[in-house]
């Protein structure tokens, strides 16, 4: 039989899309429909679970099996759903105070697990649908509805919490950038265990331009690099700085000058099983090195709702249970009267 073809139209809702005009939540809904026609996963076949906020009304645009649930627990619903059903596509849409504050736990946990779904947290460092407070993204400083004189800690990063936590994918792109957007989603999509896609996201009415440092048509090629596994960390306009080793540690030099050439530049393994490398890229923002999109990390790893089929079918053929019920009646019962 003929293998469907899809279009990002068979992904999409007849709902009407309730979001600010200009909102960076249009973008990867878009993007999203685009990818999921790519992968070619038909939509019966295809979660999409989100928790609270303006990114989690996202499953009621899509022609998939979506759930919005509630504060933070996206996550958790996700990988029960995954777990109970090993062979659907499971996507989890969260923004950075849904993600990474109520639900900061859960995000950890299901990255440290490796369970198989895949995580866009879209980060405009803002709560937009409670109407501007600043949320775990936010920098030191940040002047907000509940902050109205700055704030007086340090924010979370994202990539850094998905490294201590030994994730196996992270990729982040940017809103405004819609090639790389579909290109790190489908990637995630194929990759087997928890895929974080961090989305740097504008809020048009309470946080406008917050990544603009990055965004702007002017400089962002020499404010950000494309990593490609398996190519050299160029970036620029013309491709004219490299990353190059600096001791431990990752440094931009332009080539030509000062005797840097083309081969001292560093080829991109987004596969090494060492996230140390992998780390330092994820954390570059824009300012002394260019912010990193595009796959930074995806390596292999035992997943868990794999794991946890294969234990219950061993238990399974060691204990000789067919049901939960004999498994409630294994060893010494009581009848009381």
């Amino acid at each position: 039989m003929e293998e469907k073809k899809y279009t990002a139209a068979d992904f999409k809702s007849d709902q009407p899309v309730r979001w600010c005009a200009g909102c960076g939540d249009h973008a990867v809904l878009n993007c999203l429909h685009k990818a999921m026609a790519t992968l070619g996963v038909a939509p019966e076949m295809t979660a999409v679970i989100s928790g609270i906020g303006c990114s989690s009304r996202l499953p009621y645009y899509m022609n998939t099996y979506g759930f919005h649930t509630i504060h933070g627990r996206a996550a958790a619903v996700a990988t029960g759903f995954k777990v109970t059903n090993p062979e659907m596509t499971v996507w989890q849409i969260s923004g950075d105070g849904d993600g990474l504050a109520i639900g900061g736990n859960h995000f950890i946990h299901a990255v440290r697990r490796n369970v198989d779904i895949n995580i866009l947290l879209l980060n405009n460092r803002i709560y937009g649908l409670t109407k501007g407070q600043y949320s775990p993204t936010s920098a030191r400083g940040f002047v907000s509805k509940s902050s109205p004189y700055g704030t007086t800690e340090d924010p979370f990063i994202p990539a850094e919490l998905v490294f201590g936590a030994r994730g196996t994918f992270f990729a982040r792109t940017i809103d405004v950038d819609l090639p790389t957007s579909q290109e790190v989603m489908v990637a995630a999509a194929r990759h087997k265990g928890a895929s974080v896609v961090e989305v740097l996201q504008n809020c048009m009415i309470f946080n406008n331009g917050i990544h603009a440092n990055v965004t702007d048509k002017e400089h962002r090629a020499d404010r950000t690099i494309h990593l490609r596994h398996g190519e050299k960390m160029l970036f620029g306009k013309d491709n004219q700085y490299g990353l190059v080793g600096n001791g431990l540690l990752i440094k931009a030099v332009e080539i030509g000058k000062e005797g840097w050439t083309i081969d001292d530049v560093l080829v991109h393994d987004a596969h090494n099983p060492s996230n140390f490398v992998h780390q330092q890229l994820a954390m570059m923002d824009g300012t002394e090195l260019p912010l990193a999109i595009g796959v930074i990390r995806d390596v292999d790893n035992l997943t868990y709702e794999t794991e946890v089929a294969r234990q219950v079918e061993d238990v399974r053929a060691r204990k000789g249970f067919d049901s939960l019920r004999s498994l409630l009646l294994a060893g010494d019962t009581w009848t009381v009267e």
